[in-house]
């Protein structure tokens, strides 16, 4: 049986199957994670979005995104909606379509200053808490605090890291060479230095294992998650 094959088989079916995927900037923890969530039949939260949403919605209303108690004000009140569905992606902020919008470099530049707002942290960790019970515990979720904070019974728990060069690589390529060599380092390196001020997503804690995709390619990384996710599974059955 062929690793694609192995990959595709069911797990956990009609049980409770939380995939946590934490890791840096430029990893491929968003594209790996929902081609994952694919292949396993599960829903998917991209938690980044919603930092991206509320700065996208405090740069719309003019709203000073280093005023910590404004930012907290706007994550507790905003209204999101995001696609849970892994082909499918669509944001939300108030009934306005975002979609394209929260990608955009000012809001990769602007995210740091939602992602450091503890209060907002908070508030996020309560909402993707909920959404993870609302689908069942059958979801994969990723991005900076997942593994520690919002799904630490999560029943597979992973770090998907990658080498600086090839971070640096795979964000310039997902951007279409529209960035200079400088606008990666801020967005990639630079973002994780001010993120890891509140949040450390590149140290597995106990029971997280580690997958580095640096030689990897996509479909490699993507099985690599998933047998990580059987071992993970398989670790946690009673003896």
């Amino acid at each position: 049986m062929s690793n694609a094959e192995v990959a595709e088989q069911p797990i956990r079916l009609g049980k409770s199957l939380v995939v946590a995927v934490d890791g840096p900037s430029g990893s491929g923890k968003s594209s790996v994670s929902k081609a994952v969530a694919q292949r396993l039949g599960l829903a998917f939260l991209d938690t980044g979005a919603m930092y991206r949403s509320v700065a996208w919605h405090c740069i719309n209303a003019q709203i000073n995104l280093e005023d910590a108690v404004a930012v907290e004000a706007a994550a507790r009140t905003i209204k999101m909606e995001q696609s849970m569905v892994p082909e499918i992606e669509f944001f939300k902020v108030n009934g306005v379509n975002v979609t394209d919008a929260i990608r955009e470099p000012k809001i990769s530049a602007a995210v740091s200053s939602v992602a450091t707002t503890l209060g907002a942290r908070a508030e996020f960790a309560r909402r993707q808490q909920a959404l993870i019970a609302e689908h069942g515990h059958r979801i994969v979720v990723e991005g900076r605090d997942i593994t520690t904070v919002v799904a630490p019974l999560a029943e597979a728990r992973l770090i998907l890291t990658a080498s600086e060069e090839a971070r640096l690589r795979r964000r310039g390529l997902q951007l279409g060479g529209t960035q200079t060599a400088e606008q990666l380092a801020e967005q990639v390196l630079a973002r994780d230095a001010k993120d890891a001020t509140v949040v450390d997503f590149q140290r597995a804690a106990d029971g997280v294992y580690t997958v580095d995709s640096s030689d990897l390619d996509f479909e490699e990384t993507i099985n690599a998650v998933i047998a990580v996710v059987r071992q993970a599974v398989n670790a946690g059955q009673p003896a």
